[in-house]
Parts: C-alpha cells; sequence; structure tokens
C-alpha cells in the first residue's frame, strides 16, 4: 500500500517494490513503474497502484458426473499481473490521494473471473465421465486440464493476469455417497480380517489340539509305564512269594522230617517199653502204676480202706511177695537165713 504524505497544495507518494504505480494526468499516463517516489498536485491527479506479488485464491466447486452423482472439488489457484498497465486499464485499481488504499475491490473481481473459468472447466470435466472412472483416475488429470485452460483462457489475457499453479487437494464424492463406494471395499477388508481372524483362531484351535494331543500321549505313555511298573512290581512280587514259599516248603519238609524221626523215635521207645510191660507180671504192672499215681498225687491227707480192699491186697502180697523180696530179707512164714560171721 501506497504511502501519502499531504504538504499544502502538493504530496508525496511512497510505493513499495511490490506495487507498480501509475500515475494519470488529463487521462494520460505520466509516471508508470515500481516502488516510485514522487510529488504530485492531488486535484490534477489520479493514481492506480498495482499489486505485483503473487497470490492465491480458493477454488471450491461442486458438480455432477455423467451418471447424475454428486462431486466436490477443492484446491487453490495461484496467480498474478502480467501487464499492469493492461490490467489498471480494464480493471479500476485507483487510490485515495488522501489515504493511499484502494477505493475499490479489483482483487475479488479478478479472482471471480479466475473462480468462473475455473469452476465451467471442472465442471465440464466432471460431467465427461461417471463417477467411478473419476475417483479411480483422482485429481491430477483435473489438475492438468485446469492448468491448460487457465493458461490459454482470453478472458485472463485481455486484463493482463495469467495463472501461475493450480493445486488440488480434494475431489470425492457426497457423503452419502462416498459411504456407499466405501463398503465394498470396507467389507472386504472386514472379510479379510475376518479370514485373518479365523485363521488365528483355527491356527490356536489347532496349536491346542497339539497341545492336548502332547498332553494326552504324555498320559498314555506315563500310564503305560505305570502299567509295566505295576506288572513288573507284581512279578517282582510273585518272585518274592515264590521264593519264600520254596524257603518256607523247605523249612516245612524239615521241620515235618524232623517231627517225623522224633515221632518214629517216640514210637519205637513206646514199642519197647510196651514191649517190657508185655513181658512183666500183673503184680510188677501195678506196683508201677502205684508208683505212677504216687508220683502224680501232691498230697494225701486221708486214706480209705476197707475189709475186702485191704483183703485182696494181702492176699495179692503173700502171692507175690516170694517172688520180689529183696535179697536179705525173709519172706513171711519162712526162717531167715543165717549170715555167718
Amino acid at each position: 500500500m501506497a504511502t501519502i504524505r499531504n504538504i499544502g497544495l502538493i504530496a508525496q507518494l511512497r510505493s513499495e517494490a511490490s506495487s507498480h504505480v501509475i500515475r494519470y494526468r488529463n487521462g494520460r499516463v505520466r509516471q508508470s513503474g515500481r516502488g516510485l517516489v514522487f510529488w504530485f498536485r492531488p486535484e490534477t491527479a489520479s493514481i492506480s497502484e498495482v499489486p505485483m506479488e503473487d497470490r492465491e485464491m480458493t477454488l471450491f466447486v461442486r458438480g455432477r458426473s455423467r451418471d447424475f452423482q454428486t462431486v466436490a472439488v477443492q484446491g487453490t489457484i495461484g496467480w498474478h499481473v502480467v501487464d499492469p498497465e493492461l490490467l489498471a486499464s480494464r480493471v479500476d485499481f485507483s487510490i485515495g490521494l488522501l489515504t493511499g488504499t484502494l477505493q475499490g475491490e479489483p482483487v475479488e473481481r479478478i479472482e471471480a473471473r479466475l473462480s468462473g473459468i475455473a469452476a465451467q472447466a471442472v465442471l465440464q470435466y466432471l460431467g465427461a465421465d461417471p463417477i467411478g472412472a473419476l475417483l479411480d483416475a483422482g485429481p491430477e488429470p483435473l489438475r492438468i486440464s485446469l492448468e491448460t485452460v487457465l493458461a490459454s483462457a482470453p478472458a485472463l489475457a485481455e486484463i493482463g493476469v495469467a495463472a501461475v499453479s493450480v493445486r488440488l487437494t480434494n475431489l470425492a464424492p457426497s457423503s452419502e455417497l462416498e459411504r456407499a463406494l466405501q463398503t465394498p471395499t470396507f467389507e472386504g477388508l472386514q472379510q479379510k480380517a475376518d479370514e485373518a481372524t479365523f485363521a488365528r483362531r483355527a491356527l490356536a484351535v489347532e496349536k491346542e489340539r497339539a497341545i492336548a494331543e502332547n498332553e494326552l500321549a504324555t498320559r498314555t505313555e506315563l500310564a503305560t509305564r505305570e502299567t509295566l511298573l505295576i506288572a513288573q512290581e507284581a512279578a517282582n512280587a510273585r518272585d518274592r512269594a515264590a521264593g519264600l514259599a520254596a524257603a518256607q516248603g523247605v523249612d516245612a519238609e524239615a521241620e515235618a522230617e524232623r517231627i517225623r524221626l522224633i515221632e518214629d523215635a517216640r514210637a519205637e521207645a513206646e514199642q519197647r517199653r510196651m514191649a517190657i510191660y508185655r513181658d512183666l507180671p500183673a503184680s510188677v504192672l501195678l506196683g508201677l502204676a502205684a508208683r505212677e499215681l504216687a508220683g502224680k498225687l501232691e498230697t494225701i491227707e486221708h486214706v480209705t480202706v476197707t475189709p475186702d480192699l485191704l483183703a485182696a491186697a494181702l492176699g495179692e502180697f503173700r502171692r507175690i511177695a516170694p517172688g520180689i523180696a529183696a535179697p536179705g530179707i525173709a519172706a513171711p512164714g519162712s526162717a531167715a537165713p543165717v549170715n555167718p560171721r
């Protein structure tokens, strides 16, 4: 923006290097250039200031594809002034001689013209193809087409303006259509994710099955070994029992043999004794029986002898006395032998 200092009937203008200043007097160009500093008379002068830096404008166009689907295009267009004097002659860039500011909105008018040319080119491009082809191609073909249209647009060349760049940031359908178009892809991705999940679960199940089979095989092996161990222990126990039985059988046979020998000896002794007793007279047997009985009796306090028993005993004693009298003792009724001295 130019700076103007008024001093009485004259004024001084000082402009920046990024602005092209044109001073008119009586409808003719008196001064024209960038970064000028000059004195002038406000009552006779008319001054225009044209910005020379590159500028960017926002582009937003909503159109329809060939299959009547809404498509939105968004981006920016860069432009600059090529011929400032031509532009100043077609668009009003005059400034106030007291403030140095633009009196109108010439930049907005230029950008409106650029936007109209770009919008027409975008609508023609969108209407030539269906939505699927547009989305598959992306924004790059449209950008190239738009650059070509703006570079050759006579409506820009005739005012001294040129487009320097075109950038498109988005080419998208409506939100409903976008969701509808995303559904197959989303479903496909979801299906792949489900397949991956199922595959992971199947792998996990397979691993669990392998682990279970290993555990079962381990338990089976342990059970088999335990069965073999039990069988071996049973066999060992049977062997020990057989050995013990054999040893006990040998001991039993030896004990039986010992008992048999003892019994044989006792039987033989008894036979011999019986043979001795068989040859003894009845009185001797009776005496032996009385002695055996006397040996088993502990104490005899009273003895009852009946006359019959005493008579029988005396008769028997007389009968056997001669045979059992001791040497040197005379039997009753006989004379005692004379012992010579």
